[in-house]
């Protein structure tokens, strides 16, 4: 028995709700085995749903009165967990929880809870990314940082980081691209599969080129057409978690910022070719932005980055 569950029975609830609320818990680690770390959360979330309802309320909820509950009193939950410090994303994915149990109710025809369908999640804030400086970036895609691995390995890791940097590409984007691709060192354009299966032509520079043509050079694999171009060490699919780790171990050697992974070098390729001049649908494309909404957040990374090299270089700043 859990400590969470040595303690259900001091929730201040009748025992049709304790009840209901166990099997909860037990669907969520059996059927649906979610994380134990999940769990936890939800079960915290919850009772913190439990003691504030029994105050709201003047008394001992029970599941009929879980039927009664409104927006408003989801809302006041809300508005009470804020009070106590918790941000957006705590209350996103406290809410989350609270789903998750009423949709048991409502599934197990317990309650019905009609104002759960309405509720949304606070905004969450969005966060502007960080990207490299342009010093920054060439050196965590150069490959004679990364001498502690097998040369063909050093020399996969800095294609697929330059792939990143030079032509914006996503993780997912350049590990799945295929032995008939960048075959020719010259080659000066490349169609690439992104999400939502559209497919975007992006212009290639002269440093990818000669970055995958070592790749393949020392790649002890034979790099059939329609199969991975990018290998793990036994051959197998690249996973993207290997190169995040290589990002890491770079990140520490280099004394880079935490924020340095390999989406950052996307972020950089985008927030480089702004402040070099480039325009925004032209970025939008390269990226394959669906709205440009989604592109203009690197113009506020720009304007951050302008304000704070004249408050740092101007004299009266």
């Amino acid at each position: 028995m859990t400590r969470e569950q040595d303690f259900s029975s001091l929730l201040p609830c009748a025992a049709d709700v304790l009840s209901a609320r166990k099997a909860w818990l037990m669907t969520l680690a059996g059927l649906r085995r979610l994380s134990p770390l999940t769990i936890k959360a939800y079960e915290r979330d919850t009772r913190q749903f439990l003691h504030f309802l029994a105050e709201h309320l003047g008394k001992m909820p029970c599941l009929a009165d879980f039927a009664t509950l409104t927006v408003t009193d989801l809302r006041s939950f809300l508005v009470a967990r804020q009070r106590g410090g918790a941000g957006a994303r705590t209350l996103g994915r406290g809410l989350a929880g609270l789903r998750s149990f009423f949709n048991f109710l409502m599934g197990q025809g317990l309650a019905e809870i009609p104002a759960v369908h309405v509720i949304r999640s606070p905004r969450q804030p969005k966060l502007l990314p960080k990207p490299l400086g342009i010093a920054e970036a060439a050196k965590i895609i150069g490959q004679d940082v990364q001498s502690e691995e097998k040369p063909w390995i050093a020399a996969r890791n800095a294609a697929v980081l330059t792939l990143l940097y030079g032509c914006g590409l996503r993780i997912s984007e350049a590990l799945t691209l295929k032995g008939k691709d960048l075959t020719d060192q010259g080659q000066v354009s490349l169609y690439v599969l992104g999400k939502g299966e559209k497919t975007r032509l992006v212009p290639l520079i002269k440093a990818v080129g000669d970055a995958v043509a070592v790749y393949r050079r020392q790649c002890p694999y034979f790099l059939a057409p329609d199969e991975l171009l990018f290998r793990g060490a036994r051959g197998g699919p690249l996973q993207p978690a290997i190169i995040q780790r290589a990002v890491q171990k770079l990140r520490s050697a280099l004394r880079l910022p935490d924020t340095t992974t390999p989406h950052a070098l996307r972020h950089s390729f985008a927030t480089h070719l702004l402040s070099r001049g480039g325009d925004l649908r032209t970025i939008q494309e390269l990226l394959g932005h669906a709205s440009l909404s989604t592109t203009q957040i690197y113009t506020r990374v720009d304007s951050e980055e302008v304000l704070y090299i004249y408050e740092k270089a101007h004299p009266r700043a």
